[in-house]
């Protein structure tokens, strides 16, 4: 059954899972324990960090492991609330995720906030960014590649334009690692990740923070993550995340080329078999393996379900704003209409998905179509 949702998430990879059943049952034991054994999974929780900040280059002592990229987004703006000033203004792309902003919201009342509007492509418009630096604001908070729509955010610019204005960047990668090269991500003040996005496991992910940022606690009263995190540290769960995070550095990401021109035949196929359909974004450098499609009727749900009968399995966008009646923020920001924005529908593959498995589903679209296109003698209104 041809997958079509690695966005949302993905299986464990081979690499992945032996680290993780290998430290399972060698290192078990807690990290912060004082005998022996619990001193042995410290040191490989360190050699583990240490590892990934290879991958990262950046300094060890920079990376916090966290549950996931949404305690790490909220971790970090609720420092940034008791750090800055309370007069300090933040500036925040307007299609960042969910996630993002809704730790955004928590920690920040929205007369704080500046919104940056992006272009019709998705991307943030710079030159708002250099009027929200201009007029003082400490912190931006840019996504590095869309969830939705695939579009890569202008992120190493603005962490050089954020450097000079004495400013900070807080840079969600999660859709960005493991698909794209790592290198340069540490440039930004703040990153957050999350395994399960790139082959790892669920409920494991870490953060950068500012290797100035001493005062730095993800959880009050915790000692663990050298007392910037409560709760056990899950070995395992790094174990496997840094596999595969490596594994995809040292091995994946290089193919991006081929994995985009796979991508672009299938965009250039399905807009010549069905009529009506339009690529969102299509000159704007995007993700190589998500394509937002504005279908030509029916609501996005209804071709999802009928897709998902045709054992091709899609999305409707973020999953996690499924079941929201409202469209996609991420939509409304690229000025797609609300009308367009309920019919679109969200493919993202992944490195194991091959070219016959993106036939399949432009063979399943063009099926689908013709089970819910709408009778002729009804006028659509």
């Amino acid at each position: 059954m041809p997958y079509f949702d690695y966005n949302a998430t993905s299986p464990m990879v081979r690499v992945a899972r032996e680290a993780w059943v290998a430290a399972q049952d060698e290192a078990w034991q807690n990290a912060s324990s004082p005998h022996r054994a619990g001193v042995r999974v410290g040191l490989r929780l360190q050699a583990a960090r240490e590892k990934l900040a290879v991958l990262l280059d950046c300094e060890a002592e920079r990376i916090v492991f966290t549950g996931g990229a949404t305690e790490g987004a909220h971790a970090i703006m609720q420092h940034l609330s008791e750090q800055l000033p309370l007069d300090a203004r933040i500036g925040v792309s307007v299609t960042e995720h969910p996630a993002v902003l809704a730790a955004v919201g928590s920690y920040f009342e929205s007369e704080r906030v500046v919104r940056l509007p992006g272009t019709f492509g998705g991307t943030v418009a710079l030159e708002r960014v250099d009027q929200a630096l201009a007029a003082g604001v400490k912190v931006i908070v840019l996504m590095a590649a869309n969830n939705e729509v695939g579009f890569l955010q202008p992120w190493a610019e603005v962490a050089r334009k954020c450097r000079a204005a004495g400013a900070m960047l807080v840079c969600d990668a999660t859709q960005w690692l493991g698909k794209l090269a790592a290198g340069g991500l540490a440039e930004a003040d703040w990153v957050i990740g999350s395994a399960h996005k790139f082959g790892g496991p669920k409920s494991v992910g870490f953060l950068l923070r500012p290797a100035a940022e001493n005062g730095f606690s993800v959880r009050r009263g915790g000692a663990q993550e050298r007392g910037q995190r409560g709760g056990t540290e899950d070995f395992p769960g790094i174990a496997a995340m840094v596999a595969a995070l490596a594994e995809a550095e040292q091995s994946k990401v290089l193919l991006e080329d081929d994995r985009v021109r796979t991508r672009q035949a299938f965009e250039a196929e399905i807009t010549r078999r069905l009529e009506g359909v339009r690529v969102l974004a299509p000159v704007v450098e995007r993700l190589w393996n998500t394509v937002a499609l504005v279908m030509p009727y029916a609501e996005n749900h209804r071709w999802v379900a009928k897709l998902d009968k045709h054992d091709v399995q899609v999305s409707t966008g973020s999953a996690c704003a499924s079941g929201k009646e409202a469209p996609s923020h991420v939509l409304a920001g690229m000025g797609v209409a609300p009308e367009e924005a309920r019919r679109v529908i969200r493919i993202s593959a992944g490195w194991d998905t091959v070219p016959g498995d993106w036939q399949k589903l432009a063979d399943a679209l063009v099926a689908v179509a013709d089970e819910l296109k709408p009778p002729s003698n009804v006028v659509s209104v």
